[in-house]
């Protein structure tokens, strides 16, 4: 995490106190439910909650006892114990050092997975706003980067509405799967610890118990959620990327907001760059790397070894503290979009007329001409509007063959605009439940 893309709410979730105050409440929920069940006293468990509830840990502290441990939760339980007193020794009765440590992983992507929930609903807003303020703004839809029929904006936005509406149904089921916890000792059998204990810790933390583990959570879990932030960074980009070539100046179709005061270039100052389009392309990039290492998590060794420990350390953090600055980003530059519908028809002409090629060609087929003839027809009238020697209306009403199946008004008639929208109203609904 660097702060240049860092947003402190979802810092927080990954701060050290915070991680310290998860591991407490797991030791306090565990302590409980061991009273209730008699392996410790009740007194025990209430002065675990009275002295250390309200604490701020100290970090610097922890941090000395672990340069001696060598173990992060030996050197919290020792400083736990510091504050608490004698009582602590029937803190972590039974438990293991993967049971608080999975299980607080858990907690906090869940945390992580409900402010990404969030963005995602900030992203869906601003597109479903700007799809129906431009539902019907005609525009040139291209393949291969190369003009092919006509489109409108307003279909654009919305194809990233539904990406997108995926993408939130994704992450639900990710943090769904994600959201177990283990409290079953060592190789996760539960000898020293009874299971109802996890059941209890489990419903205080808001997780379900894990059906089963080793001496950790099984990583596939893991890797799923991390796989998943990673499809939508890859959304992210895909809408990025968009963004960035239609802002191109040869296009200029859409461009992002240019701030008073802002500058493109310290050399050129007429510049007005896609810079937040090109910063969630590098962002994506980043959130998909970790996708890998979570991947390669779920090899571990045996009943458990660490070998995920450091990347977990890591991706959790950065993943979905990037994505969430990323998402927030793309929000801001939906609403703020500049969009040029003048360029847009501009560029709708430029190829005068080809874009309605294939409704020549489909009026020639069914007016008797083989799909073979009609192609080559339509397509010898084509090339010459391609060198710029003609508009493709008066080049098909000139040649003789195209003539013995269409009248002049018939080909007219496929030169309509309009004919291409006629079902954007179906599409909308579709994808927003309304039109």
């Amino acid at each position: 995490m660097i702060p240049r893309y860092t947003r402190p709410e979802m810092a927080a979730i990954w701060e050290p106190q915070t991680r310290f105050k998860i591991w407490f409440e797991i030791e306090a929920h565990a302590a409980d439910a061991q009273a209730e069940l008699g392996v410790i006293p009740k007194e025990a468990a209430k002065t675990v909650w009275a002295k250390a509830r309200n604490v701020t840990f100290d970090i610097p502290r922890i941090d000395e006892i672990e340069r001696e441990t060598k173990h992060d939760v030996l050197a919290f339980t020792t400083h736990l114990a510091e504050i608490v007193g004698p009582e602590a020794r029937f803190v972590h009765q039974g438990m293991t050092s993967s049971d608080v440590l999975d299980t607080c992983f858990n907690v906090q992507l869940t945390r992580a997975a409900d402010l990404l929930l969030a963005d995602l609903d900030k992203v869906l807003a601003a597109l479903k706003k700007r799809a129906f303020e431009h539902k019907m703004t005609p525009t040139i839809g291209r393949s291969h980067g190369i003009h092919a029929e006509p489109v409108t904006f307003g279909l654009k936005l919305a194809y990233a509405y539904a990406e997108f509406s995926r993408a939130r149904e994704r992450l639900i089921t990710a943090r769904k799967e994600v959201a177990t916890c283990a409290i079953s000792g060592a190789v996760g059998t539960f000898a020293q610890i009874d299971p109802r204990v996890e059941e209890h810790v489990a419903k205080a933390m808001g997780l379900t118990p894990e059906p089963i583990s080793t001496q950790v959570i099984p990583r596939d879990r893991h890797a799923m959620y991390f796989a998943t932030l990673g499809v939508i960074a890859s959304s992210v980009e895909r809408l990025a990327t968009e963004i960035r070539h239609l802002q191109r100046t040869e296009v200029l179709e859409a461009e992002e907001f240019f701030s008073e005061g802002q500058k493109g270039s310290s050399a050129m100052p007429h510049k007005r760059n896609p810079v937040l389009s090109e910063n969630l392309s590098g962002l994506a990039r980043m959130v998909r790397a970790y996708a890998m290492p979570a991947m390669e998590n779920i090899v571990l060794w045996h009943e458990r070894d660490i070998s995920h420990s450091s990347v977990e350390r890591m991706i959790g953090p950065d993943a979905t503290v990037t994505l969430d600055f990323a998402l927030n980003r793309l929000a801001g530059l939906v609403e703020k979009l500049l969009i040029y519908p003048e360029n847009m028809q501009k560029n709708l002409d430029r190829l005068g007329g080809l874009v309605h090629s294939q409704r020549i060609l489909m009026a020639l087929t069914q007016k008797g001409a083989s799909r073979e003839d009609a192609y080559k027809f339509v397509q010898r009238n084509a090339m010459p509007v391609w060198r710029g020697e003609g508009d493709f209306l008066s080049l098909l009403k000139k040649d003789p063959d195209v003539k013995k199946h269409l009248s002049d008004a018939e080909i007219e008639e496929r030169f309509d605009l309009g004919y291409h929208f006629k079902h954007v109203d179906t599409i909308f609904k579709r994808v927003f439940g309304e039109s």
